[in-house]
């Protein structure tokens, strides 16, 4: 039997779907704005009369974007940095969890603080340039994975899941069949943390693909730009061109195509993300909500 609820629960109900109706709304609708706005006039932008809808639709920006060939090159570089250093961010990142989840680990505590150490107090960046110089790095890709192969963040949230979902009476079970660490690990703790994989892998993902900082240090080849990069290169130069035009109607015109590539190149970026996200989205909540309650 199902209890009634009260007018108090009926409005507390209704306030609290309008509230997170409100909340989605305000996370959704600025991508959705750019996504109307990437193939509206400009000025129909400016006159107020794209908010829902798109106003005399135009491909300029996006013609202007895909007919630089540099940009189906760094899509290609983008996709191969972030697969292969979310690969190796998950190799060194997960082992490295579970072994600080076991207790019996010596000096686990001492290995805790170091890591947690470096949460709050960095080199900065001209010591890792060098760094990344000294070890032959420059202008590789590897100089985008080393320095960032373990983030101490994410290692921490992979650890407190193993502490969390991985039973002591499970592991004293497994030992008793003869069973080590190394198989433990990879026949029995690995299976059971597909979520938590799921997770660390959109994490390491997303700052892989959304990164660029890292990439106009260390990259000098134009060839080996990533995506991101090459999308502010374009922004940069269409900016660099409106300056150097004295024509006001030829300002005009170059100022809205600028408008359309600034939209449309947050376009292209989000693209591959929004089409990830929901395959690893039922694992979210389970892989980080359930490692966050214990440290």
């Amino acid at each position: 039997m199902f209890r009634r609820k009260s007018r108090g629960d009926a409005i507390f109900d209704i306030a609290n779907h309008a509230l997170l109706f409100l909340m989605v709304l305000v996370v959704l609708y600025p991508l959705y704005f750019s996504f109307i706005a990437s193939f509206s006039n400009p000025q129909a932008i400016y006159q107020g009369r794209v908010i829902f809808l798109p106003a005399d639709i135009t491909f300029s920006g996006y013609q202007k974007i895909f007919s630089n060939d540099s940009i189906w090159r760094s899509y290609g570089n983008s996709i191969l940095y972030t697969a292969v250093g979310t690969c190796f961010n998950l190799i060194f990142t997960i082992p490295l969890a579970f072994a600080l989840s076991r207790k019996e680990l010596p000096l686990c505590g001492l290995y805790m603080k170091l890591a947690t150490f470096t949460m709050y107090f960095y080199g900065g960046i001209i010591p890792l340039y060098f760094v990344v110089k000294n070890l032959k790095l420059l202008d590789s890709m590897w100089a985008l994975i080393w320095p960032t192969v373990i983030a101490t963040y994410n290692m921490i949230i992979a650890r407190s899941f193993f502490l969390g979902n991985i039973p002591e009476d499970l592991k004293e079970a497994a030992f008793l069949d003869g069973c080590g660490y190394i198989r433990f690990f990879f026949s029995i703790a690995l299976p059971l943390s597909k979520s938590l994989i799921a997770v660390m892998a959109l994490f390491y993902g997303a700052r892989h693909w959304n990164g660029y900082f890292e990439a106009l240090i260390y990259m000098n080849s134009e060839t080996k730009f990533p995506l991101q990069l090459i999308l502010r290169t374009i922004l940069i130069d269409s900016q660099a061109s409106l300056a150097m035009t004295e024509d006001a109607t030829t300002v005009a015109d170059k100022q809205q195509l600028v408008d359309l590539l600034k939209y449309g190149c947050v376009i292209v970026s989000s693209v591959p993300m929004l089409i990830v996200y929901p395959f690893v989205q039922k694992h979210f909540v389970k892989g980080v909500m359930i490692g966050a309650v214990k440290g």
